[in-house]
This record gives C-alpha cells, sequence and structure tokens, in this order.
C-alpha cells in the first residue's frame, strides 16, 4: 500500500489505456510517454503494462507501507528517499514506512513512478489509467488517498 502525503501538481494512474473503444466516445487515454512508462515497469521487474504513475510538473510525497522496489524514469526530478538522493532510471530498494519525496520536472515534462507489483487499483473498461477529460478511471492523486500494490 502507498499512502499519499502530497499529491503534487498532477499525479495519476496511469497503463497503456483503452485502445479500440474510440466508436463507443471513450478515448485511449494511458501513459503519455510509454517509452518511460515501459522502462520504468522494466526497471522494477512489473509486465509492461502495469498501472504507474504519472507525474506532471511537481511531484508527490508518498509514504511506501511496505518493502519492495520503485523506478522513476522519464522527466528530470531529484527525488529522496527519507532524505537519501534516489537515482533516476534504476530500481531502488524500498522498505516499509520509507517517505519517497519527488520534486518538480525540470527537464521534461512527465515522470513516471513503478512499484514493483503495480498499481492495482481496480480497472474500468480494461484500464486502470486515470482519464481527466472523459472522466473515467480512478480520480487524481489526493492527499490521504491509499493505493494497493499488487
Amino acid at each position: 500500500m502507498i499512502r499519499v502525503r502530497r499529491p503534487g501538481l498532477l499525479t495519476t494512474v496511469q497503463d497503456l489505456g483503452r485502445p479500440g473503444l474510440a466508436h463507443l466516445g471513450v478515448p485511449t487515454a494511458g501513459a503519455a510517454d510509454r517509452r518511460s512508462f515501459g522502462l520504468a515497469n522494466r526497471l522494477v521487474g512489473n509486465r509492461p503494462g502495469a498501472a504507474a504513475l504519472e507525474i506532471t510538473l511537481a511531484g508527490p510525497e508518498l509514504e511506501l507501507e511496505a518493502d519492495g522496489w520503485v523506478a522513476l524514469t522519464g522527466g528530470r526530478v531529484a527525488a529522496d528517499l527519507d532524505g537519501r538522493p534516489v537515482p533516476m532510471d534504476v530500481a531502488v530498494p524500498v522498505k516499509a514506512g520509507q517517505v519517497l519525496r519527488i520534486g518538480p520536472v525540470t527537464a521534461g515534462l512527465r515522470a513516471y513512478l513503478a512499484v514493483r507489483g503495480g498499481i492495482d487499483v481496480p480497472a474500468v473498461l480494461g484500464s486502470r489509467s486515470t482519464d481527466t477529460l472523459a472522466p473515467v478511471g480512478p480520480p487524481r492523486l489526493e492527499e490521504g488517498a491509499t493505493l494497493p500494490v499488487g
């Protein structure tokens, strides 16, 4: 489980989206930067379409309630885990109770945070992606929310 201490500017759950439903008026949605999204999942050993967090412009502060692995990819961010710097583009072990703070995106627009096991929110129309325009899928992150991990 992940507890949201601060949501960041616009942090959402994303996967590969809802392809094939446009004829019903349902946009695909999904990760905007599929390459970075896919890399984050590969780094932590997830299947390619596992749900992860998409961070737009300013990152969240998250408390990790179980041991595991995380990876940050995409737009460049400064992040720390209980005050220790977290590198980008590598898998990082985390312990239960640690707090991950992700700063603003300084290069690019979006960063991705994958956690081993994926974000396990309920799927809507075959996807765990947040679509802020439709609106379909889980809501954007809010303070105090919890996210189950698969």
